[in-house]
């Protein structure tokens, strides 16, 4: 069985929102990509007060100085696609007021028949979280246990009741529900975060760095699950950001998903064969437009095909 394939769509600047993110998201569903998905990055600290993944000197890339708002992007690919999934890898949930993102992902979901998955996680930046933050960030994990609790609340039957640090509900009618129960699947990675994932979650939303560390990443969560009696299957959906190049990189500092098409369905194959449900490809940074990034995600698709991933 094949391990299915997800597309990251267009949110960076050299795109236009408005054309390319329909005209790629058809594009990509035509092509056989399984889903689409679309990431949050809220703003470019300039100068920056903190590094990349809050790694001391690591540099913010450029191509996040404008990113779509994640909801809008995909809201516009549910309007001209039918088949695939639409998915967000990874919403930052404490920039969020709980009510609001549940009714929205509701919303969605209702509109595109049933297709969303909500991937979350807590972020790093210090900087978003000060310009759009709900709570401090020291509060990131209490938040984040709020808002998966209040989205499964204002998912479920009515009357919606729901008491919590950061929403009240005492008895409502809300609506639109999701045309079907709505996955939750997390970023993790410390222990606390692996044991919400094994607890609350659906499912679990990787980085691909490497498969033998994606491979001993998966064998915690698995061991974590068993040890708390969890019986129900965690989902995973394994990110790949590919940076693509015309010609293979020969570089000794060449990292996973770094070169060619060829090289990179390389490493798919590798990482597919760690044994996750899916792996999300987003290529989205080098293109210059999106006939180039249609053109990446064909090629891509069809080798990664043909080399049984």
């Amino acid at each position: 069985m094949t391990t299915r394939l997800g597309f990251g769509l267009p949110q960076m600047r050299q795109y236009s929102i408005g054309t390319d993110v329909p005209d790629v998201a058809r594009a990509a569903e035509r092509i056989g990509y399984d889903s689409l998905w679309v990431f949050e990055r809220a703003l470019f600290p300039e100068p920056a007060t903190q590094g990349l993944y809050n790694v001391e000197g690591l540099p913010w890339p450029d191509s996040y100085r404008n990113v779509a708002e994640p909801l809008v992007t995909l809201a516009l690919a549910a309007a001209v696609t039918e088949r695939a999934q639409l998915g967000t890898s990874v919403l930052v949930a404490p920039l969020h007021i709980p009510f609001q993102l549940a009714k929205s992902l509701a919303t969605l979901d209702a509109a595109s028949g049933g297709r969303v998955i909500a991937g979350l996680g807590t972020g790093w930046s210090l900087d978003e979280y000060a310009a759009a933050g709900i709570r401090p960030f020291e509060e990131r994990g209490k938040v984040l246990d709020e808002l998966i609790a209040v989205c499964r609340a204002v998912w479920g039957p009515d009357p919606v009741k729901y008491d919590g640090d950061l929403t009240k509900i005492a008895s409502a009618v809300v609506g639109p529900k999701p045309a079907r129960p709505i996955p939750v699947l997390l970023a993790a990675g410390n222990k606390r975060a692996l044991r919400r994932l094994v607890d609350h979650a659906d499912g679990w939303l990787p980085v691909g760095m490497g498969a033998e560390q994606l491979a001993a990443q998966w064998r915690e969560l698995q061991d974590l699950a068993a040890e708390r009696g969890r019986t129900e299957p965690i989902r995973t959906v394994v990110r790949v950001n590919a940076v693509h190049t015309a010609k293979p990189y020969d570089g000794p500092d060449r990292q996973p998903f770094q070169g060619s098409a060829d090289q990179i369905v390389e490493d798919l194959v590798a990482h597919a064969a760690v044994g996750l449900d899916e792996i999300l490809v987003d290529l989205q940074t080098t293109p210059r437009d999106a006939q180039e990034l249609k053109e990446v995600a064909a090629e891509v698709y069809e080798k990664a095909r043909a080399a049984g991933v």
